[in-house]
């Protein structure tokens, strides 16, 4: 199976003396409803109140326009500076990191306490964790740079990061990534034909309750994997497994609903330790 990779298709436009003008128009009026071109992660709609927001401190780590720190405590590696996550991402204190189940969820920080802050939430990923940072009565936000500049006032971003800490308010919310992507699966350097694990990116919601793996000669039994560290699930197993195989994962149960989805057949016969499978499967 191919590395999954997200395309962003290209367009163009053909000019002639009559509609020069009117295309000039057109094209004026797209650039100014431009998006920014670094907001892959898109935010939920499932949080509307003012009052879902609540206090925190937030610093930054990394170069200034960088992803943090590539690899961090949760296995995702140079991914977090690609789409979808896009540098968009900050680790968390114990209370977030949460041994690691916190891995991939999403919140809104914005901030208004500096006269640069634009008081505009920015939505991050948790993709490392910030030993020592915060407590469960007040949670703390280790941004990248990136992300950390983008709570501010356009053109003021590198005034905000001189701050250094701020407090910012933040609110956990369903991570909704673009449409079109699909979960992947990244297989741990270690993984070997008796012991399997992969690290899961993109899936859409808040996190993950269960992982299970299912073998190729098996078309009925599921074996539950155990989170090994972070984002990586692992399953050790008394004999060698057989691929393909598929991966069916459990959100967690949130009020009144528990959603399962199934990557059928999508670790393939001959994968390759640190190779990235793609699914053609997410959340809703």
């Amino acid at each position: 199976m191919a590395l999954f990779t997200l395309q962003f298709p290209l367009t163009s436009q053909f000019f002639n003396p009559l509609v020069a003008w009117f295309s000039f128009l057109l094209i004026v009026s797209a650039s100014s409803c431009s998006n920014n071109p670094r907001k892959f992660l898109n935010s939920s709609s499932s949080y509307t109140s003012d009052s879902d927001w609540s206090p925190a401190d937030a610093t930054w780590y990394g170069s200034t326009n960088g992803d943090g720190s590539e690899g961090g405590a949760c296995g995702y590696g140079s991914t977090v500076g690609q789409p979808p996550f896009s540098s968009m991402i900050s680790a968390g204190g114990s209370p977030i990191y949460n041994s690691g189940k916190g891995c991939g969820d999403c919140y809104e920080v914005k901030c208004t306490s500096n006269k640069a802050c634009s008081g505009n939430p920015v939505t991050v990923v948790i993709t490392d964790e910030c030993p020592g940072c915060g407590s469960a009565q007040r949670f703390h936000f280790d941004l990248s740079g990136t992300a950390f500049g983008a709570m501010a006032v356009s053109g003021q971003a590198d005034q905000l990061r001189n701050a250094g800490k701020l407090e910012i308010q933040y609110r956990s919310i369903k991570c909704n990534f673009p449409s079109g992507t699909t979960i992947a699966f990244k297989v741990d350097s270690g993984s070997n034909p008796y012991y399997f694990a992969v690290v899961i990116e993109y899936e859409n919601g808040h996190g993950l309750a269960n992982v299970e793996l299912k073998e190729a000669q098996d078309s009925a039994s599921w074996r539950p994997m155990q989170q090994s560290w972070g984002a990586v699930w692992k399953l050790n197993s008394g004999s060698p497994l057989q691929p393909p195989f598929s991966l069916r994962l459990t959100a967690p149960e949130s009020l009144d609903y528990q959603k399962t989805m199934e990557a059928s057949n999508v670790i393939p016969a001959g994968w390759t330790p640190g190779q990235t499978y793609g699914s053609l499967v997410n959340f809703n």
